[in-house]
């Protein structure tokens, strides 16, 4: 296959999924005699379900006992691996972990449940299946009632390899 042809196809293929991936918005016969860029007609926006307002003046703030970005070595293919990363609230309002996640699969966190007290100290526990091969770099992404950012980035790095 000539190389014009497979950039060819690969456009057609890439415009076929994209147009299969846009949702059609339900139109009805009123709306149909309206224009769709009329802006009188447009519904007003409002924010999705799953957004919250936050009082923050219920906020407080984290201090990292760890770095936040950690070099773990050399790992072995396979092997299973946990990283953590220790925290105190050092803010005057009880510190809560609203949620932890990982960028991939192979890195699963644990999300403490219970709030700290101020001063209280805590762990986010990391647990990384040893997949891949050569440099990796993971990022853990911690959300908490925290000022002035909500969320934390967590980094680790590691060498999966056989080699000692």
């Amino acid at each position: 296959m000539t190389t014009m042809k497979k950039i060819l196809l690969t456009t057609c293929i890439t415009m076929l999924i994209a147009t299969a991936c846009k949702q059609t918005p339900n139109v009805t016969a009123a709306d149909s005699a309206v224009s769709p860029l009329d802006p009188a007609t447009l519904p007003l926006k409002q924010a999705p379900a799953d957004t919250a307002v936050y009082d923050t003046s219920t906020f407080t703030t984290i201090e990292w006992i760890d770095p936040i970005e950690k070099e773990v070595g050399k790992l072995v293919p396979g092997k299973e691996v946990e990283i953590t990363w220790k925290f105190r609230n050092s803010g005057n309002r009880p510190l809560i972990i609203e949620h932890v996640g990982a960028t991939c699969g192979c890195t699963v966190p644990e999300k403490p449940e219970q709030p700290f007290a101020p001063g209280q100290t805590g762990t986010i526990r990391v647990k990384y299946n040893g997949s891949g091969d050569g440099f990796i770099l993971k990022q853990v992404f911690v959300t908490a009632n925290t000022k002035p950012s909500r969320e934390q980035t967590l980094v680790f790095k590691a060498e999966v390899t056989n080699k000692k």
